[in-house]
């Protein structure tokens, strides 16, 4: 298909993140398919005869984890095995989406400061492995800020891997403002773990990783003063969660302490500034003149944003940070564990967008540094 036809076709969407990646077809309110970022490969490699799969991906290699090596292409937000990445890509264009690669632009994500090598490594699998017509990579914090209808902000994304405070002027991320901390979800549950373990003798089944973190998305909370919340406990802020066997436990303090780790990173060894001293530290690097409209309109983005208490939270300590006078608005859209998604959808159903795409004759002509002219 000609990379002009292919333009008139829905565009396929893949934002990759440490733990998820979401996919799905421009125009559309969602993901399609939710998919987990990881590949399975057998450990005995089954005779020539034998019927097998050469690789699981998602929930089923979880499941199959015990006669698996289990790999994650992505650590930290950022691609570091290609080759699974790719197998990823390849389940999902051919067994949830049920679309041709040939046919369709495809759009992928990206992370704030991604490295150069990455970007242009992800054009040339788009375009060689795939045989995409026409392909673009795009900020995930400036697409999440644009699914809020905004152009001009401030987005804190945090998922599985990582942490970021990204300002963003007239649709344009500003890298040397951007904040990174390797704090995100992923660390939570660890330390959720860790936390659960020092009372494991009350709760001696909690170590399976599936239910730490099915405790952690449904339970977890941050603490608008963690003091005081401490003084509480136990009988003010037990948690009742039910077992699969049917037994009942009671979790008190771990919760709210386990999520403490975004605002001191220092819980969990981290030696970084927090999420309010990131959001600050952000907005100081950039222009004095801009400075007041990213205070007026911070957007959380990111699953491991969906913790309640974590706007009022970061409100109350960004007060003090903030310049006198000047306003601070935090939103939370509650859809915001796949907003970056919803953004992709919705720029990619633009008809402005379709000069945007870098068609396979541009990457045939100038190759993978066009993603460097053409993604911004």
């Amino acid at each position: 298909m000609s990379s002009l036809h292919a333009l008139n076709s829905p565009a396929v969407i893949f934002d990759n993140g440490s733990g998820l990646c979401k996919a799905g077809l421009s125009g559309e309110i969602g993901p399609r398919h939710v998919l987990r970022s990881v590949v399975g490969h057998p450990k005995v490699k089954p005779s020539p005869e034998e019927s097998h799969q050469e690789y699981v991906v998602g929930a089923e290699a979880l499941l199959k984890q015990e006669a698996l090596h289990l790999h994650v292409p992505i650590e930290r937000g950022l691609i570091v095995g290609w080759d699974d990445a790719e197998r990823l890509w390849q389940h999902l264009f051919e067994w949830e989406l049920g679309v041709k690669p040939s046919e369709q632009p495809v759009l992928v994500t990206e992370p704030s400061l991604n490295p150069r090598e990455n970007r242009e490594k992800t054009a040339q699998v788009m375009f060689e492995s795939f045989g995409v017509p026409a392909f673009y990579l795009s900020d995930q914090a400036v697409l999440a800020l644009y699914a809020s209808a905004c152009i001009t902000g401030l987005v804190v994304d945090s998922g599985e891997g990582v942490t970021c405070t990204v300002p963003i002027f007239e649709g344009y991320s500003l890298p040397h403002a951007v904040a990174k901390l390797n704090v995100a979800g992923r660390d939570i549950m660890e330390q959720l773990t860790r936390l659960l373990r020092a009372r494991g003798r009350t709760f001696p089944c909690l170590l399976d990783k599936a239910l730490v973190e099915d405790i952690k998305e449904k339970l977890c909370y941050v603490a608008l003063e963690p003091g005081k919340e401490l003084s509480r406990w136990p009988a003010g802020i037990l948690q009742e969660y039910r077992l699969p066997d049917g037994n009942v436990i009671y979790l008190g303090e771990q919760l709210f302490q386990a999520p403490e780790a975004l605002f001191s990173p220092e819980q969990v060894g981290t030696q970084s500034p927090g999420l309010a001293e990131m959001v600050s530290g952000s907005i100081a690097k950039c222009d004095a003149d801009i400075q007041k409209m990213l205070f007026g309109e911070i957007v959380l983005s990111g699953g491991s944003t969906l913790f309640q208490g974590l706007d009022n939270r970061l409100l109350r300590e960004l007060e003090p940070l903030a310049p006198t006078g000047i306003p601070i608005k935090i939103t939370a859209p509650p859809d915001r564990w796949f907003s970056t998604w919803i953004g992709a959808s919705i720029v990619t159903s633009l008809s402005s967008f379709k000069q945007m795409w870098v068609t396979d004759a541009d990457f045939k002509e100038f190759g993978t540094s066009v993603v460097q002219r053409r993604c911004f």
